[in-house]
């Protein structure tokens, strides 16, 4: 069976057909035993947490078996906003986040109403964390990956030049951590196959 990865789109008009090329740049990299699933999240315009979340949480449900979360930059933040508030699917391999805006009270983009709750961070350093972030990033500012280097240590930064927001379109560097990740996952569970159990 293959691998699932779910992929969430950026925000604002014209992200899902934008980021469709990731998605495809990520699935040609993945290749065979792995299957890139890429809903449309509602209203890419004018983006609501609860609606997104309710779409997430439909493709999620439709999922069976070990699971790769990637988002792009709203994307991303959603799947962090949606972790830290719900409980952690048991068959997550890990979680790959690609220009990811650190939304808060008093740092990063300030938006209280959006911002996951405080103790999001000791929530999620339980999890397998990757963030990507180019220095050129033209929207979600670089700096905001230090801010998320602060809140979780434990979380893999990767750190690139010339790539834009949009990585030119290229996410070679995700696919191998998931199919890295994914393999030592099922490694895991050939051992003890109640590895995820709880």
């Amino acid at each position: 069976m293959a691998t699932q990865v779910l992929f969430i789109q950026g925000g604002s008009e014209g992200a899902y057909e934008a980021d469709r090329l990731l998605a495809d740049s990520l699935q040609k990299a993945l290749g065979h035993g792995y299957r890139v699933q890429y809903p449309r999240m509602p209203d890419e315009d004018d983006p609501q947490y609860h609606a997104w979340k309710t779409a997430i949480e439909a493709s999620l449900a439709k999922i069976r078996g070990p699971i790769a979360l990637v988002g792009h930059s709203l994307g991303a933040f959603m799947l962090v906003k949606l972790l830290a508030e719900t409980k952690l699917p048991t068959d997550l391999i890990g979680l790959f986040l690609i220009a990811t805006p650190f939304v808060s009270a008093t740092e990063g983009w300030q938006f209280p109403d959006m911002a996951p709750p405080k103790s999001f961070a000791k929530k999620l350093n339980a999890v397998r964390i990757f963030l990507y972030h180019s220095r050129d990033d033209e929207v979600v500012p670089f700096e905001h990956l230090a801010l998320y280097r602060a809140k979780l240590p434990r979380a893999t930064m990767h750190v690139f030049e010339g790539r834009g927001h949009q990585f030119r379109n290229d996410l070679t560097e995700v696919a191998d951590d998931i199919r890295r990740h994914a393999t030592e996952q099922s490694a895991r569970l050939d051992v003890n196959p109640h590895a995820l159990d709880g």
